[in-house]
């Protein structure tokens, strides 16, 4: 159901052609390169936390991982990600396809500084098959962001 909600809001923008249905997994950022054929600094991922008990999607370059005192600095509390088996109840996607298009509504998504070195990013699709080719402008238009942060720190 995930990836037929973000298929069908990238067909309402004229942009269905980026969506791309994958023969394998993209559930992890190695998998995600390989299936879409691109590196993996290039895959767009979407990480889930709670702050104050509200979901936030924060959504970093496939070489970077969260720096917790950057993450602390900019949200003033402690990174805590949401486990495993709540992610698709707080943000509406499963683990593996979570992505920052066709959240819930309470959902609220940052864009992390590392991606703004690429010209073309590919995040999930809502399921762990899937991907979207975006330019960066594109993804920070599509997916809502409440703007840029810097919270990333290379692997």
């Amino acid at each position: 159901m995930s990836f037929t909600k973000v298929k069908q809001y990238f067909e309402a923008a004229g942009l269905e052609d980026r969506v791309k249905v994958l023969e394998h997994s993209s559930a992890t950022v190695e998998e995600a390169a390989i299936a879409v054929g691109c590196e993996a600094k290039q895959i767009a991922k979407t990480m889930s936390f709670l702050v104050d008990e509200s979901p936030i999607l924060i959504v970093v370059a496939g070489d970077v991982k969260v720096d917790n005192k950057k993450f602390k600095a900019t949200f003033q509390k402690k990174a805590k990600m949401i486990a495993f088996d709540q992610v698709e109840s707080y943000i509406g996607h499963a683990p593996g396809g979570v992505c920052p298009f066709e959240v819930k509504p309470e959902v609220k998504t940052y864009l992390d500084v590392s991606l703004q070195r690429f010209d073309i990013v590919y995040p999930a699709a809502g399921d762990d098959h899937s991907a979207v080719k975006l330019w960066v402008p594109e993804l920070e238009k599509y997916a809502n962001s409440l703007g840029w942060v810097d919270i990333g720190k290379e692997l």
